[in-house]
């Protein structure tokens, strides 16, 4: 009887499931798809991008942003959602801005002091709460951009234009240094050397990128960070020696008023308890390494427009002739050479070295009718927005760009505000008076088939610069006197 229930059972069992089959299934979907609304529901946001989808949707952008560099991703979501979207990266929002109101907005309001990036990634090379580039302590942040003003304001100001003209003639009489077999000069390494030994002389006297979104688990398997932690080491250990020497002459010297510069006020602010030695060792690297490697790259590139648009090469000599003359380049020169101000303007335009800034939100905020929550990330893509912006011809590299005066608003190679680049002025001082030594000397000239469009997409050039990099060399050729007062 047992069994005959049992077969009973089964039988009816059978009988009864295609029945209910299609019914199940689609009760089942529906309970899917509800579970995934709800699951979404506080994802869902006003501002324009990609999908959570269960979080498939951070996972993607994150790893785009990791796969294609931060310049890349940027501007691949700004193309596809417009000026302001959210992405995540390694798992917290993220806004992408290109729209000119909305980046002021964030530049001038104290609230977008705060950098982001990895914390481990900023240890690695010596930046978390170190120094100023990174530094998001903004208690010591505060404490150290004052040093950086000093040095970059002033009499800093004042002695850059000689110093900056002794340091290019010199590298310019010993070409040869940086001159291969076959007679094309490496001019990156050229630009970094007069930077470096400018920076120096007026900093500290002594003769002488990827990291920021990597994820936690990165750092914690040595043989994949470690290199990039040796080369940091090493630049500190330098560093250690230089200050070492500098500490040295200042406690020799019977007259502190004549050795006092960046280094030494540092120096001073260690010994009465105010900076680590940690902290005055990554503000020298700083200020001798990171901004004369942007300045030289920025420089490389504009010699390369140089040589390609003989035009306007034209234009600058003929401002150097009517303002300077056979004489070098004075102080009371710079601001008269507007020529030579709007080509390196539209340079830093049209081929930005700088071309994003990133912030985070302090504390929660209204950008351009978005809601923006405390601690979001946010990546300002000024690169593109010097290009989809009130410029006239956005995409071409033409002077007809600054014929008028560009609101501050829509250009922005320095951003401003409370963290504005502190060496804005010293930089363009610099990048005016290396030009105008270099131009009066030298033609410049471009390798045979090897354009700036081969190279424009080289987002490492200025980090990692290596032999295979056949851009780098270009020809130098001689001017004779007459040439130049022509």
């Amino acid at each position: 009887m047992i069994l005959e229930a049992l077969n009973t059972m089964n039988y009816n069992i059978t009988e009864a499931v295609p029945t209910l089959a299609p019914a199940t299934t689609f009760s089942l979907l529906i309970f899917i798809l509800l579970l995934m609304l709800l699951w979404n529901q506080e994802e869902t946001s006003v501002i324009p991008g990609p999908a959570y989808y269960m979080g498939l949707g951070p996972l993607i952008s994150y790893s785009r942003f990791l796969l294609t560099g931060i310049g890349k991703a940027a501007n691949y979501y700004n193309n596809i959602y417009g000026e302001f979207v959210r992405v995540w990266i390694n798992g917290e929002e993220t806004l992408i801005i290109s729209k000119s109101s909305a980046t002021c907005h964030v530049m001038k309001h104290s609230h977008y002091v705060s950098r982001f990036g990895s914390k481990l990634g900023l240890q690695c090379v010596g930046m978390n709460e170190n120094g100023i580039i990174f530094n998001s302590n903004q208690s010591l942040w505060r404490v150290i951009r004052p040093f950086f003003n000093r040095a970059l304001s002033g009499p800093g100001l004042i002695q850059t234009t000689e110093h900056c003209i002794n340091s290019t003639i010199r590298y310019l009489d010993n070409l040869k240094d940086v001159t291969n077999e076959l007679g094309n000069v490496n001019v990156l390494k050229l630009m970094r050397l007069i930077m470096l030994d400018t920076s120096n002389k007026l900093f500290l006297r002594i003769p002488l990128d990827a990291l920021l979104l990597k994820p936690d688990i990165f750092f914690k398997i040595s043989w994949l960070y470690k290199k990039y932690e040796k080369s940091a080491n090493e630049l500190k250990e330098s560093i250690e020696i230089l200050i070492d020497k500098k500490r040295q002459k200042l406690s020799s010297s019977e007259k502190l008023d004549k050795n006092m510069d960046f280094a030494s006020e540092l120096i001073f602010a260690q010994d009465h308890g105010d900076l680590t030695a940690e902290n005055v060792n990554q503000c020298i690297l700083e200020m001798l390494i990171a901004a004369p490697d942007t300045m030289s790259v920025s420089l490389y590139f504009m010699l390369v427009l140089i040589a390609q648009h003989p035009k306007i090469e034209e234009g600058i000599m003929k401002e150097i002739c009517t303002v300077i003359g056979d004489r070098n380049v004075e102080s009371n020169d710079i601001p008269n050479l507007k020529v030579l101000e709007n080509f390196i303007y539209e340079s830093m335009r049209y081929q930005p070295v700088v071309d994003l800034v990133m912030r985070k939100a302090l504390e929660d905020d209204i950008i351009d009718g978005f809601y923006v929550k405390k601690g979001t990330n946010i990546i300002l893509n000024l690169g593109r927005m010097h290009k989809v912006e009130y410029f006239p011809k956005p995409n071409e590299f033409t002077l007809e760009n600054f014929e008028k005066t560009v609101p501050y608003r829509y250009f922005q190679p320095f951003g401003f505000g409370p963290r504005a680049c502190a060496g804005k002025y010293i930089a363009m001082v610099m990048m005016k008076v290396i030009l105008v030594t270099l131009l009066k000397r030298y033609r410049v000239q471009t390798l045979t088939g090897r354009c700036l469009e081969n190279i424009q997409n080289n987002n490492d050039l200025s980090l990692h610069p290596d032999e295979t990099q056949p851009s780098l060399e270009m020809i130098f050729i001689p001017k004779n006197t007459a040439e130049v007062n022509h």
